[in-house]
């Protein structure tokens, strides 16, 4: 079964997040089970496309709009992340440092998709499903099935992978002409709110969908700006499939980024150790508990009550806790952080550091996610595999994880509603149990044992993927 997953990031190609993680995961544990996959992204002028070695496997150019582009795909030669990678780099579109916010971002991601499917079809590639990753990869569904351009791709099998349906890549209808030939009698699966919605035609013409929880899937019908009916309407073809974590890459036992290594038997030493290296850096105190936040700052991390929740720290916990941030995003919510670096105990550092993350979750006893939308959540999945335990709010995959201390087969902290008097009650209960060392570190132990690899999910995807095409 040959499978391309096609996708705006791939760790460690270029990742901003989960979407990412899961990119740079899925495939691999997919080829060990037999399966042919493989990753088709644009290029981006990044430190991995740099440092490795990547040849010309076709090269070509299509007209968007009135203008000509060429472009080129590129293949890595080494298969090092134990999948084929195809880059698709568009002089002028795809050539360039980051992967999001440009003006002109719409054009790039229907030359991305446009480019592909022109590669694909004009090299008689033949795979037996298309895996799209969220609204960056959105048209491609549609333009197999109504684009003559690709008329030899109509019929293959397509599954969407909801990782965040907040983002949907809205354009105006003016956008259209950038697109390949289509039967214009089919405008109305592009449509949504009289803009094209690339996210509402992922969900109108693939053959399937999944949501990356069975919490998340359920809350799409409630809450997933704009297209709940949609996502009612086409709940027939929903399926809810938990991510998993690539345990090769983290893995307190041999990740090259800890200060010391450390498996269950050790996590209590070893825990220390990282934390005790964290604090020097940081001028945080190793006797005081370490709690954590790693991630965007955005609304729907919850993110914009961290400043008044760095307060509440400092009047009420004073001496207490330390608090440890990593992350960037909204400029409001980093600079806000940024004046509060100097409360007691308080570390906060913007930008994105891959290392810098793995030695947070080392260190940290525990990891708080005040999410409003966590579709999945890795964060509190790492936090358990390191013995960092997550205070999580109650949502999303983040509900299907973690388990409050009042329940049986606890694994963490929960609360229900986003506020900051919720999050302070929480870290009160975090504060209690850390005293109760024995009960603490037994949690630990548990949490670090617990299988959220991608071995399970990988076998949930296999299994749609052989339901979709045995369809035909």
């Amino acid at each position: 079964m040959k499978v391309f997953h096609i996708s705006a990031e791939c760790y460690p190609v270029a990742k901003t997040g989960g979407l990412g993680d899961v990119v740079g995961a899925l495939p691999k544990y997919q080829n060990l089970l037999g399966i042919q996959a493989a990753v088709i992204m644009p290029w981006y002028d990044k430190p991995f496309v740099r440092d490795h070695k990547f040849e010309k496997v076709y090269e070509s150019e299509f007209k968007q709009g009135s203008q000509f582009y060429s472009f080129a795909i590129l293949k890595e030669t080494t298969n090092i992340l134990g999948f084929e990678i195809y880059l698709v780099k568009i002089p002028g579109l795809l050539d360039r440092t980051e992967i999001y916010s440009y003006p002109d971002e719409s054009n790039q991601f229907i030359a991305f998709q446009h480019a592909l499917l022109k590669w694909i079809s004009d090299q008689n590639i033949a795979p037996d499903l298309f895996h799209c990753h969220d609204h960056h990869s959105g048209l491609v569904p549609f333009f197999i099935e109504n684009a003559e351009e690709f008329k030899s791709l109509k019929g293959i099998p397509t599954l969407a992978t909801i990782h965040n349906a907040q983002y949907q890549g809205w354009m105006g209808w003016q956008q259209a002409i950038l697109m390949p030939s289509f039967d214009s009698n089919k405008w109305g699966l592009l449509d949504w709110d009289k803009n094209i919605n690339p996210l509402a035609s992922l969900i109108k013409c693939c053959w399937a969908y999944n949501a990356v929880s069975t919490g998340y899937l359920k809350e799409l019908f409630k809450e997933a700006n704009g297209l709940e009916s949609l996502f009612f309407s086409e709940k027939e073809k929903g399926y809810g499939i938990i991510n998993g974590i690539d345990e090769e890459i983290w893995n307190p036992e041999t990740d090259p980024f800890l200060h010391k290594n450390y498996s269950v038997r050790t996590v209590i030493t070893g825990k220390k150790s990282n934390k005790k290296a964290l604090c020097e850096s940081y001028g945080l105190d190793l006797e005081l508990p370490l709690l954590a936040f790693i991630g965007r700052f955005a609304l729907e991390k919850g993110a914009d009550l961290l400043p008044g929740f760095v307060q509440e720290l400092a009047q009420k916990f004073t001496g207490k806790i330390n608090f440890i941030v990593l992350g960037s995003g909204d400029i409001h919510i980093q600079e806000a952080l940024t004046h509060l670096r100097e409360k007691g105990n308080t570390a906060v550092i913007i930008g994105y550091n891959e290392k810098l993350s793995h030695q947070i979750y080392a260190s940290a006893d525990y990891l708080i996610m005040p999410s409003r939308v966590e579709p999945c959540g890795l964060n509190q999945l790492y936090a358990m595999r390191y013995g960092t335990i997550p205070i999580v709010r109650s949502i999303g995959g983040l509900k299907d994880t973690v388990t409050d201390l009042s329940k049986n087969k606890a694994n963490g902290i929960v609360f229900e509603e986003v506020s900051l008097r919720n999050m302070v009650q929480a870290i009160k209960r975090g504060l209690k149990l850390y005293e109760e060392s024995k009960v603490f570190n037994k949690l630990q132990r548990e949490n670090m044992k617990l299988d959220y690899s991608w071995k399970s999910s990988t076998m949930k995807y296999i299994q749609l993927y052989e339901n979709l095409i045995n369809r035909l």
